[in-house]
């Protein structure tokens, strides 16, 4: 009687011992989550605040108009007479670059993307995965200097509107490269996720694999494929050093897209270095970098917009 009683008061204590443990491991992995939440929470409103309130300093502090800022196509900051600050060519060439080569990319990460997850063996897909991914690995500077070796003699050569090589398409096409893995991999996971009765539901219908990808499975995954392809846009939009490698850095709208460009950020790192801390194209800069956080907002409420009609 005395060994029952001893055993049980010793599982009570265990238990005991055991849930207090539990509450102890539960109270420190939440604590730790949390302090991560709030750092997360505190580093984005401090980077906002900072940038915005250095980027209006061109408007507030040095005189520089918003409209001539947005508008004018005459950038010449270090002129002694009249100086101008107009930031349109490179704004467009941000934008121009961008939906370009997601224009170029998304239909082959897609593509690749419904290659790997429906027609491919599954041999084929664990070959195309790890490349994708290496891909995703090779630094930026890497992709600059291939396509200022390589494809800057090839446009040269090839293209008679191209003088130099250092084009608009010639940036486009080393963004390409850069976006497509992000693209092809969001989109594998999306094609992946889709239930498998689907499939099976089209093809008890009759439906050939064609069919079922193109009246299926490609309208049920939409939301995640626009998903995949802005974010491959929302990183171009921040690319710098292989597009400022290959794009020529013209302060010029081009007219065709066999001529120089410049983007925000290639004239942000050019001339970055070469300003005086608080002076007027100083602040300027720093209103591009306003203009590129901006529209990486949009961007992002494009991605939670797009993510919220998700159906499945």
């Amino acid at each position: 009687m005395k060994d029952e009683q001893t055993i049980t008061a010793v599982q009570q204590r265990l238990l005991k011992s055991r849930q207090g443990k539990a509450k102890k491991n539960e109270f420190t992995g939440r604590f730790i989550v949390t302090v991560a939440a709030i750092i997360m929470i505190v580093a984005t409103i401090s980077i906002t605040i900072f940038l915005a309130t250095k980027g209006l300093q061109s408007f507030l502090v040095s005189g520089v108009s918003p409209i001539e800022f947005l508008t004018s196509t005459d950038w010449n900051p270090t002129a002694d007479e009249n100086p101008s600050f107009g930031a349109f060519p490179f704004i467009f060439g941000t934008l121009a670059v961008t939906f370009l080569s997601a224009l170029i990319a998304g239909p082959i990460g897609i593509g690749g993307a419904i290659f790997m997850s429906e027609i491919a063996p599954s041999w084929g897909k664990k070959v195309l995965q790890p490349v994708i991914e290496l891909l995703v690995g090779i630094p930026s500077v890497v992709y600059g200097f291939i396509g200022l070796t390589v494809l800057v003699p090839f446009m040269r050569n090839t293209f008679s509107g191209a003088q130099t090589g250092f084009s608009l398409l010639s940036g486009v096409i080393v963004l390409s490269v850069m976006i497509l893995p992000t693209i092809t991999s969001i989109a594998t996971d999306a094609m992946t996720s889709l239930p498998s009765n689907l499939r099976q539901g089209s093809y008890a219908l009759g439906a050939t694999r064609w069919q079922t990808i193109k009246k299926v499975l490609i309208p049920a995954a939409i939301p995640s494929l626009l998903t995949a392809i802005v974010l491959g846009m929302a990183r171009a939009f921040g690319e710098a050093l292989a597009v400022q490698m290959v794009i020529g850095n013209v302060r010029a709208i081009p007219d065709s897209i066999l001529e120089p460009a410049a983007t925000l950020t290639t004239i942000i790192t050019l001339n970055m270095g070469h300003t005086t801390y608080g002076s007027v194209e100083n602040n300027t800069l720093w209103s591009m970098g306003l203009v590129l956080l901006i529209l990486s907002f949009i961007f992002i409420l494009i991605i939670r917009y797009l993510s919220s009609r998700r159906k499945l």
